[in-house]
């Protein structure tokens, strides 16, 4: 009998309920670690989980392998690998020769079965020898993967075992998106967020299965990306913000490696230039694009509708053309965010011909117009894509011109809503949204937009009373986590007590993380060795 072998035998020993273990001359119980899979805080949460009670023992005789060939499928293993090193801070080898017995394997498996039709479709099988991973993509095998990270115990398990094992809890489970777009944004253009913070962001919501970070990069206060034909837009009007600090913006380099970072992580970039409204840090840089009469200053104030380009002016579709085509460029996803909210001084058949031209303008660069709700009031196609976050009207009707609809009502998905009267930060004109009431919705039904119609549900976190990190964590977490679940899990598999409870289990990931999230007095949030410091609940 091999000492690997005992090993073995002892940790699955260490799984019933009343193991006796002497050490140093003291007996004391082995817990018994988790081994119900349906029990386990997945979020969000998958469609089908089947638990078969027993464990995976991952130490350090497990080795990950992916399907040889297989595009993406090997850097989707080495993300594992590195996941697992930063959290339990054990190496296991990808697709290497070792010197080590390997007993245990994690198979990252490209899969041809049509039960995985769906891009971003998986299914995890999990015995006690064997991980393996099933996807026809390696965008599949992402998702997977997040889902198999949060299996994985914070601690080892205490066994008589002489390295540190980690029960991963056995069973089935088969999963896949119920919505393709699940998004937030990002508002970077009232205050300014470094490329260090947004890749922070993004990990955050890619762990979640989030798929599309919007960046908000224009607005009245700020210019926030390199236009080499314009250089002035970030010269000047990338200076300031809300509030009057120093601003900043993404070089196009920056930006480019925004997109590559995720990219990494299956996560689609869509750009946003908020016209012909909240365009005043563009009419300060070049007055020639100005279309309100007024002589055009910096402004570091909130108040919103007082801008607009001077939509008859040929020049200002040059200079959309210029700034639409530079972004295009390092732009790899589909999309391109026009804004178009709030115009409020622009006439409305000025701001219906301004619309029409500027869609004709994205889609000669080979993108697909996004705009808030309100472009639903041109006479565009079908191709186009209606961001619903005000008029349910509005959104009724795109829907009756054939467009898809993102979902992202300001009552129920805006995050920088306050949760209550005591939040430190946030606004509240639309509404207060505790924990309970970002999550207690549905988006196939919230205001009668045929499900086959909507693209996706996108929670928008704007900037005008945050301005670092920790502040937009406060907005964001834990609630951004309700919103993944929203538009990944089918609405069977949604329900608020389940939910709370899961959610509470989140706390030693985001303590993990250093994320300063929002201690909800609505959760009972689980205790976490990784908690840095005690949060006054509010």
């Amino acid at each position: 009998m091999t000492k690997h072998f005992l090993t073995r035998c002892i940790f699955f020993l260490a799984l019933g309920i009343t193991v006796i273990a002497c050490q140093k001359e003291e007996k004391k119980r082995i817990p018994m670690p988790t081994t119900d899979m349906s029990k386990v805080s997945l979020m969000p949460k998958p469609v089908k989980t089947v638990p078969t009670h027993s464990a995976f023992a991952l130490d350090q005789f497990t080795a990950i392998y992916t399907s040889k060939g297989a595009t993406g499928f090997e850097e989707v293993g080495k993300f594992l690998a590195g996941k697992l090193k930063s959290k339990i801070d054990l190496e296991i080898p990808v697709n290497q020769e070792t010197s080590n017995i390997v007993e245990r394997i994690i198979y990252i498996n490209q899969s041809d079965s049509i039960e995985l039709d769906a891009p971003e479709a998986y299914q995890l099988y999990i015995n006690q020898d064997s991980v393996i991973l099933n996807a026809n993509t390696s965008e599949g095998a992402f998702r997977g993967i997040q889902t198999l990270r949060q299996l994985v115990p914070e601690t080892s398990n205490d066994t008589l075992a002489e390295q540190s094992i980690w029960p991963v809890p056995t069973g089935k489970i088969v999963d896949n998106p119920n919505f393709a777009y699940r998004g937030a944004m990002l508002d970077v253009a009232r205050h300014f967020f470094s490329v260090a913070d947004v890749k922070k962001y993004i990990d955050l919501l890619s762990y979640y299965k989030i798929n599309v970070l919007h960046l908000h990069l224009s607005d009245d206060q700020g210019w926030r990306i390199e236009i080499k034909s314009w250089p002035k837009l970030t010269e000047v009007g990338g200076s300031t913000e809300v509030g009057g600090e120093a601003g900043g913006f993404f070089t196009q380099e920056d930006y480019k490696e925004i997109v590559r970072y995720a990219a990494e992580r299956y996560m689609t970039i869509i750009p946003e230039i908020d016209m012909p409204g909240h365009t005043n840090a563009a009419s300060v840089s070049y007055p020639l694009l100005n279309g309100n009469g007024k002589t055009p200053k910096l402004y570091e104030g909130t108040h919103v509708g007082f801008s607009t380009f001077d939509t008859r002016k040929d020049t200002v579709y040059a200079f959309i053309d210029d700034v639409v085509r530079e972004i295009a460029a390092i732009t790899p996803g589909p999309y391109f965010h026009i804004g178009g909210d709030e115009s409020h001084v622009t006439k409305k058949n000025d701001y219906i011909y301004f619309v029409n031209r500027v869609e004709k303008i994205v889609q000669k660069y080979g993108k697909r117009m996004i705009g808030w709700d309100e472009i639903a009031l041109a006479d565009i196609d079908s191709t186009s894509i209606s961001h619903w976050w005000s008029s349910e009207e509005n959104a009724k009707k795109a829907v009756e011109k054939g467009m898809k609809v993102i979902v992202s009502p300001a009552k129920k998905a805006y995050l920088d809503m306050s949760y209550d009267s005591d939040s430190k930060h946030g606004l509240h004109w639309a509404a207060y949204i505790p924990v309970d009431t970002a999550y207690v919705w549905s988006p196939e039904e919230y205001g009668g937009i045929p499900f086959a119609n909507i693209l996706g549900v996108e929670a928008p976190l704007w900037s005008e009373t945050i301005s670092n990190i920790d502040e937009l964590e406060y907005l964001a977490f834990p609630r951004v986590i309700g919103y993944s679940e929203l538009s990944w899990s089918i609405p069977e598999n949604r329900d608020w007590e389940d939910y709370k409870v899961r959610l509470a289990d989140q706390a030693p990931f985001l303590d993990r993380m250093n994320v300063k999230y929002y201690p909800s007095p609505l959760i009972d949030w689980k205790k976490s060795k990784y908690r840095y410091e005690t949060i006054e609940k509010d």
